[in-house]
């Protein structure tokens, strides 16, 4: 069983920054892809961001190429999700979601965190 948890989502004007952070738990991090996903009221589920096991790959929304960057730390378990130059259309319960391969297919993605609110203010 994995266990996903995130954290660092809140309230930010436009233009600003977050970042979020997902703490996996219950098997060998090091050997998973990873990604955040995000939904917005009344939308569908949407693919933010890849990376391989290894970091090595990476994979982006193209309204978020150059403004947001996934990164891992597998010592601690932890992905990453640096926002910059936040829009008001990222508005959104942001996801990380464990794969085995790297992939933007919602359906090879077997485990999911509870999600965290990022709401950007124009």
């Amino acid at each position: 069983q994995v266990q996903l948890v995130e954290s660092g989502g809140g309230l930010v004007q436009a233009g600003g920054s977050l970042s979020l952070s997902c703490i996996a738990s219950g098997r060998t991090f090091s050997w998973d892809a990873m990604g955040w996903w995000r939904q917005a009221p009344e939308k569908e589920r949407e693919f933010v961001a890849s990376i391989s096991s290894t970091g090595g790959l990476r994979e982006y929304l193209n309204s978020v190429k150059g403004r947001f960057i996934i990164s891992r730390d597998n010592a601690k378990n932890t992905v990453y999700l640096q926002m910059n130059s936040l829009k008001p259309e990222d508005t959104a319960v942001y996801y990380c979601a464990r794969a085995k391969v790297r992939t933007t297919n919602p359906f090879d993605y077997d485990y999911w965190g509870q999600g965290t609110q990022v709401t950007v203010a124009s």
